[in-house]
């Protein structure tokens, strides 16, 4: 697929892959605690010090997977760019909707795979926001392992493993966990 995007007149490369857990859940933390900037789903600058515990998850989980329910995790997941075209744009890269929307530096290669990915097994899982993870055009799954995969993450693991980790809002969490699972894990379509 690099190959063929290639010659198509498109870098395809990769701009994060495999994550482990414990950069997830550094991430995670360094968010609750407000370290990290938090995001709207119209991607306007949350104060994470004026959200409620439950509005502070839900605005993380709308961009960060919970620690243990990314699909970084598995190894089949990927979030690509066009580096040539990122480097010629002359902007910092942020992996935002706006890089790959027409006049992003990404559009180009963002049409080209919604057109071909397919061909190659990959797919969209965050094509679109359906009220629960936001829109994310630059996330590629390798859809033959990834949807069997899927299927494990249930909140039952979850709870287990959320229960062993240092965690900052590990009570909201847990709370929550059906609702998080069925708005942010679970995708209709693989």
């Amino acid at each position: 697929m690099q190959q063929d995007a290639f010659t198509a007149g498109h870098d395809l490369q990769i701009a994060s892959s495999f994550r482990h857990l414990e950069r997830q859940l550094a991430i995670w933390n360094a968010k609750w605690r407000g370290e990290r900037t938090l995001y709207s789903i119209d991607g306007e600058t949350l104060d994470a010090e004026s959200l409620n515990d439950q509005e502070k998850l839900i605005a993380i989980l709308t961009w960060s997977a919970l620690p243990g329910s990314s699909r970084h995790h598995w190894g089949t997941d990927m979030d690509i760019m066009d580096k040539k075209s990122v480097e010629a744009w002359g902007k910092p890269f942020e992996l935002v909707p706006e890089e790959y929307q027409q006049g992003g530096p990404c559009y180009e290669l963002s049409c080209w795979l919604q057109q071909h990915a397919s061909t190659y097994g990959f797919g969209f899982p965050y094509v679109e926001y359906k009220g629960g993870v936001a829109a994310e055009p630059w996330h590629l799954s390798y859809q033959p392992i990834a949807s069997k995969l899927s299927h494990h993450i249930t909140a039952e693991f979850l709870h287990e493993l959320i229960q062993s980790l240092d965690i900052e809002g590990k009570e909201t969490i847990l709370e929550s966990l059906p609702m998080i699972v069925k708005r942010f894990v679970v995708i209709d379509k693989e």
